[in-house]
């Protein structure tokens, strides 16, 4: 029963390696974040309706045309956040979900993410609060301001459940300013918007001397039958609200994310072992990842 479980897993894994023409290195992948939801994600791929491929139609989700057709509102809000410096890293290390998209100077301010309560939302973007409270399909969102000159480096999104919508709001409207998702270019342009599936590798580059800043929203994934679906909410409500992290003081953090800021410590420590000795820290490293893996195993 054991070596089954540990071969479906390791086959799912394979599953998330192998989809798209763009992967990562596999040993990267082997360790990475989207391996250990690889199961959950497999579920999600087998029985989505949406096809299978990186960029998808927006006219499959038209709960969505009220964002576009009102995207100069959202602007409005999104530039007055900009005056108050709203749109922020983090202060505490208390977001698990984003952490290492601060180093590029990557910034968001959450509007929604999942049964998380962000008061500070509604209190300063009110019409954009409204329109979201609206779409029940779209389960989290944000402004997320990529600076000149600003990189995200190639990567998956953990969790399959959504599928990723951006609305251009402060572009720079050139192609020098864009998301690549496996291997397909999308440049971001004032009042446009676009979906397609985080779970593809995926990186962005603002290459101009201009900012950008868009709506980030996560669109529940349509699933072929009900219980699916069920089984997506019930999932993205215990998991992903777990992950969520507060704006301003009296939003909510999730467990995850309070968690994360003893792990950002731990990380300070690990980091230094690896610049003193990067020999010893990899024999390390493999040694407690084979440890772990021979503990539940054994249990």
């Amino acid at each position: 029963m054991k070596l089954a479980l540990v071969g479906f897993f390791f086959l799912a894994v394979l599953h998330i390696h192998f989809r798209g023409k763009v992967r990562l290195p596999f040993a990267r992948q082997l360790f990475d974040h989207s391996s250990f939801m690889a199961p959950i994600n497999l579920f999600m791929h087998v029985f989505s309706r949406a096809p299978s491929k990186p960029y998808l139609d927006l006219r499959q989700f038209p709960e969505l045309d009220p964002l576009q057709q009102n995207w100069q509102i959202i602007r409005a809000e999104a530039e007055n956040l900009l005056a108050l410096q709203k749109i922020k890293a983090a202060e505490q290390n208390n977001d698990a979900g984003f952490n290492s998209f601060f180093k590029s100077g990557w910034k968001r301010f959450y509007l929604k993410w999942y049964d998380a309560s962000h008061p500070s939302a509604e209190q300063l973007c009110p019409q954009t609060f409204a329109l979201l409270r609206n779409i029940p399909t779209v389960k989290a969102a944000m402004f997320a301001e990529l600076p000149p000159g600003a990189k995200l480096n190639p990567h998956r999104d953990p969790y399959a459940g959504s599928l990723r919508y951006h609305l251009g709001l402060i572009t720079p409207n050139d192609d020098s300013c864009f998301i690549d998702v496996d291997g397909e270019r999308h440049s971001w342009r004032d009042g446009q918007g676009v979906m397609f599936d985080e779970t593809y590798i995926h990186w962005a580059l603002n290459g101009s001397n201009i900012d950008r800043v868009i709506l980030f929203c996560d669109v529940e994934r349509p699933m072929r039958f009900r219980w699916a679906a069920a089984i997506n909410r019930f999932l993205g409500r215990t998991m992903m609200t777990a992950a969520s992290s507060p704006n301003e003081t009296g939003d909510q953090t999730g467990l995850v994310s309070k968690l994360f800021k003893i792990s950002f410590v731990m990380g300070q420590y690990r980091r230094r072992y690896k610049a003193w000795n990067k020999s010893a820290y990899k024999a390390t490293k493999v040694g407690l990842i084979v440890a772990v893996a021979a503990l539940i195993y054994y249990i």
